[in-house]
């Protein structure tokens, strides 16, 4: 069936234009070229800074009530119009139609819990009188917008990974200026196209298309900008913030994400959890479980039952509801996971099951014997691949699940409280989910990792606290009156 070819416009400070150039969007599926985008030019993005820092200026106290009000209509639209957001997600990325249903279900969430946030953004008294001298000051400290953020996204989550930055954004009183991901910018289209309808003000959002390379600069660099909230990989991310300057930063950069599975574990749902952890959207997910380590008394037990769940997946048609994963987002990324694979074999990895590419479709791949030298065992996959290693016991896994430069959620089988605590206490991530795979997340939750995986944390409430600066008031009291 051929896909109807939709224009789009980008939205630069509340007007929809085109672009002097365009680019095209296509489905990673089948190539077909689903829309034509404007490709904009550094006056452009320009143009939608200065207009941004000009409407903070004449709104630069946007009452909590309405911003209230426009998030919560702009969940309403994108509830009414749910299904024509699921089916722009899967046809221009790699999820599933089930993915993008779910998808579109948790950015309404986000965009709702923002609206909630802005209702709770306060500040607290001060207690200047623990001060000797101080017993006639009194005071408290606010939270207030910092001005124009600069938001860049990535490709795998291209509607809710938006919303995370542009509720939070407008929840706390600042303008956002997106710059989405070149092969999945229509979802963010669509999110604009929910704001304006519920009335955001002039100028407080942008949603600018193009190549980073022509746009990412201006945004990154400019002073107007006061915050860049970026995700995306590691070595983007380094790149900018050499460049941004001083400004606030909040990146999420990727991960290479451990599951520890001990021998008192349940077997069958450590199986079944992270075999959707590795797998969903074709393993193209940040928290996606890329390294398995297994306590050595149920390792052959859980190996087998896990290629067993692999094979039963069924791959091919985004669009088909009994489809489990697609297609990744190009050739290109498939051949990159190709080559990886291909070069663990070479070093001694054993295929249990997949391994095989068609197109840009990688069929779910198991590995074990992997050595730790290798790039898929060091580097973030970000594909369907998973490695399977046998450990002595908990202490072991731990120390190879921190021996990478990366660090945003790990996940840990036990019915023990103490393995459970020592797991906690000793794995260097962002989030450790018991019984459960690093796949897991809530919107409202703080979200980000420590060493290349990132700086500060997104979740709607603590990023609205990085969206925010604190002001001291403080009063010393004179009584005018005497006592």
């Amino acid at each position: 069936m051929q896909t109807k070819v939709r224009t789009e416009k980008m939205l630069i400070a509340g007007d929809w234009k085109y672009g002097r150039k365009s680019f095209q969007v296509t489905n990673p599926q089948n190539d077909q070229v689903i829309a034509n985008v404007p490709a904009a030019s550094a006056e452009d993005m320009i143009d939608a800074i200065n207009q941004a820092e000009a409407a903070f200026h004449h709104l630069s106290s946007w009452p909590t009530h309405e911003r209230i009000s426009v998030l919560n209509r702009a969940a309403d639209y994108m509830e009414d119009h749910h299904d024509i957001y699921a089916e722009t997600i899967a046809l221009e990325g790699s999820k599933t139609i089930t993915e993008a249903r779910g998808e579109v279900k948790r950015a309404v969430q986000t965009i709702r819990i923002s609206a909630e946030e802005a209702r709770r953004l306060k500040g607290e008294t001060i207690n200047f009188d623990q001060r000797e001298g101080s017993e006639n000051r009194t005071g408290y400290e606010y939270r207030f917008p910092i001005g124009v953020i600069g938001a860049i996204t990535p490709f795998n989550d291209p509607l809710n990974l938006v919303a995370h930055k542009v509720g939070p954004a407008l929840a706390a009183g600042n303008p956002v200026i997106v710059k989405p991901a070149s092969m999945t910018p229509l979802s963010a289209l669509l999110l604009a196209k929910a704001f304006i309808h519920a009335g955001v003000p002039k100028g407080f959002l942008s949603v600018v298309t193009g190549a980073g390379r022509e746009i990412g600069e201006p945004l990154v660099t400019s002073d107007a900008v006061k915050m860049i909230s970026f995700t995306g990989g590691l070595n983007a991310g380094e790149k900018i913030a050499h460049q941004a300057g001083l400004k606030r930063i909040s990146m999420e950069l990727g991960s290479n994400s451990p599951v520890i599975v001990l021998k008192d574990a349940c077997l069958s749902e450590a199986v079944k959890a992270s075999v959707s952890g590795a797998f969903a959207a074709a393993g193209q997910n940040c928290l996606g479980v890329q390294r398995i380590f297994v306590e050595s008394p149920v390792y052959d037990d859980f190996v087998r039952s896990f290629v067993e769940r692999t094979k039963e997946l069924q791959i091919g048609d985004k669009m088909s509801e009994w489809t489990d994963m697609g297609p990744m987002i190009n050739q290109k990324e498939a051949e990159r996971v190709e080559a990886w694979v291909q070069e663990a074999v070479y070093e001694g990895a054993v295929i249990e099951a997949g391994g095989i590419r068609d197109g840009a479709l990688f069929e779910p791949t198991v590995l074990t014997n992997v050595s730790h030298s290798s790039t898929i065992y060091k580097e973030e996959i970000f594909g369907p691949v998973v490695i399977i290693e046998p450990v002595k016991g908990l202490q072991e896994a731990v120390k190879f699940s921190n021996d990478v430069n990366y660090g945003l959620q790990a996940g840990i089988f036990t019915k023990n409280l103490d393995h459970a605590f020592y797991a906690i206490q000793h794995l260097h991530v962002g989030g450790v989910m018991v019984n459960d795979s690093s796949d897991y997340r809530i919107d409202e939750m703080p979200f980000g990792g420590v060493k290349g995986s990132g700086l500060g944390r997104e979740g709607v409430r603590h990023a609205m606290n990085e969206m925010t600066e604190p002001k001291v008031v403080c009063f010393k009291i004179t009584n005018m009156w005497g006592a």
